[in-house]
């Protein structure tokens, strides 16, 4: 029996879509999975280069002990803690005012809050700390405004270092948030908030009840991706603080490339660092699936 022309078609079409699956398939298998499986062994190995020996889970057993490691993960989730909710917050609160359709130069102020998250993540470390230096503007303008009497040691101090860290990832990251929340504030019906001005409701109860859950979805995916990037933060503590005073604001993520690159190297016990980061991620993010997901009874 002759083969129809639409049934050549689909065949066709099939057929094409098998290659560009395979290939795709293919690409991430060499160059994601073959790299976490090669990781994970180089975990179980001490040396550099062609010296590696198999040392099992002494890497990860080492950790336990490891000052500067638990240093650098209490630093680690501090900056997670107090930086993320400060964001997304931030974030939900500006995109819901530049979402007004009354506000005048609504796409200038959109541009100019999404323009951080553009600029070079050494560019910008290198800027901020210029301003907050002991003799930078910021410093200047609060002495000239007489709120403090001598600068304040953003940059050496071990508290102020990490407060400073955590405004510049909040300034950088924000409008990359911002735009996720206004996409999504754009496909929500108007005819719900007029529903609800006709009631009665107030911005607050209009926020916190309808515009909260409406963007639920998108609050869970920014809340993930800015969790996993705070816990791999690296650009602004290497180029602000160098990590210091004396560890006081080193990340897991410079502490890997510390172990690699500016200690002994040790690209076994790095790598076992950077798995102890995939795991605390993996397990942040399906904790928060479980808090934030929907659930939907079957």
């Amino acid at each position: 029996m002759p083969k129809t022309k639409g049934y050549s078609m689909e065949h066709k079409t099939n057929r094409w879509g098998w290659v560009f699956v395979t290939l795709s398939t293919l690409l991430i298998l060499l160059f994601v999975f073959y790299p976490m499986i090669q990781t994970l062994i180089t975990s179980m190995q001490s040396g550099m280069g062609s010296n590696l020996s198999f040392v099992g889970l002494k890497n990860y057993t080492r950790l336990l002990g490891d000052a500067t490691f638990k240093k650098a993960l209490f630093n680690t989730f501090l900056y997670l803690i107090i930086q993320v909710p400060v964001m997304i917050i931030l974030a939900l609160l500006i995109a819901v005012v530049l979402n007004d359709p009354k506000l005048k130069f609504r796409g200038v102020f959109r541009t100019a809050i999404f323009l951080p998250c553009v600029t070079s993540l050494v560019a910008y470390s290198l800027i901020m700390k210029s301003i907050f230096a002991d003799d930078g503007l910021f410093n200047k303008m609060l002495m000239g405004l007489r709120i403090i009497s001598s600068p304040i040691p953003w940059v050496t101090d071990p508290v102020f270092a990490k407060i400073l860290i955590i405004i510049a990832i909040t300034w950088r990251w924000t409008g990359y948030n911002m735009i996720f929340y206004l996409s999504g504030l754009q496909n929500i019906e108007p005819s719900i908030y007029e529903a609800a001005d006709l009631d009665g409701a107030s911005a607050f109860r209009k926020f916190t009840a309808i515009t909260v859950p409406m963007l639920k979805p998108i609050i869970l995916f920014t809340t993930i991706t800015s969790t996993s990037g705070t816990l791999q933060l690296f650009d602004e503590v290497m180029n602000i603080t160098g990590g210091g005073p004396a560890n006081a604001t080193v990340s897991i993520s410079q502490y890997i490339y510390n172990l690699c690159f500016k200690y002994s190297p040790n690209f076994g016990y790095a790598a076992a660092v950077s798995y102890v980061v995939v795991l605390i991620i993996v397990i942040l993010s399906f904790i928060q699936f479980k808090i934030g997901g929907d659930k939907r009874e079957h």
